[in-house]
């Protein structure tokens, strides 16, 4: 079972990631993360899709490109670490990559295909990630991190945006 990250295993900006997943079983997590999105995506209609909480945030197709796009890019990053890659890792601009998506084109239901793509490739790749393997060490945005801090980062954030979506999105 994936232990949970120490602290000093990641920036401390991640911890508010992190603390979003709970104790125990983190596949199973998953897992039921990735249900829970689908659920509250697959029947959206466009118009719901295109809704925003406030007019400089993003709309609900937006957050569902951002969420995949980072999964994407922290088992990326992951990979790398786990096989032991001490390669300086670069950060990304989260509004540079909203900015250049092509979600006005794109259905919901092709979004949340492409989401559903990417984080089957991480349960793919955490099967291949050996035991001793997650707490390998590389650096990223200028930051030491764990290949196992980067799983929870990847659940974490996915969740904080869930939560974002309860409590701003659904409530408008």
């Amino acid at each position: 079972m994936l232990q949970r990250p120490d602290q000093e295993e990641y920036n401390s900006y991640f911890e508010t990631y992190i603390s979003q997943v709970p104790e125990g079983d983190y596949h199973s997590f998953l897992q039921n993360q990735l249900d829970t999105i689908i659920a509250l995506f697959a029947e959206m209609s466009e118009e719901k899709a295109l809704l925003r909480y406030a007019p400089d945030k993003w709309s609900l197709k937006e957050l569902l490109i951002h969420i995949t796009d980072t999964e994407r890019i922290m088992s990326y990053r992951m990979l790398r670490i786990a096989r032991g890659d001490t390669t300086s890792l670069p950060g990304f601009d989260q509004d540079i990559f909203i900015a250049n998506t092509n979600f006005d084109v794109l259905s919901i239901r092709d979004l949340l295909q492409d989401f559903q793509a990417v984080r089957q490739a991480t349960f793919t790749l955490l099967t291949t990630i050996a035991e001793s393997a997650w707490e390998h060490r590389g650096v990223s945005s200028d930051h030491p991190i764990s290949a196992r801090a980067l799983a929870y980062i990847i659940a974490g954030h996915a969740q904080h945006h869930l939560n974002v979506v309860h409590t701003r999105y659904l409530q408008a």
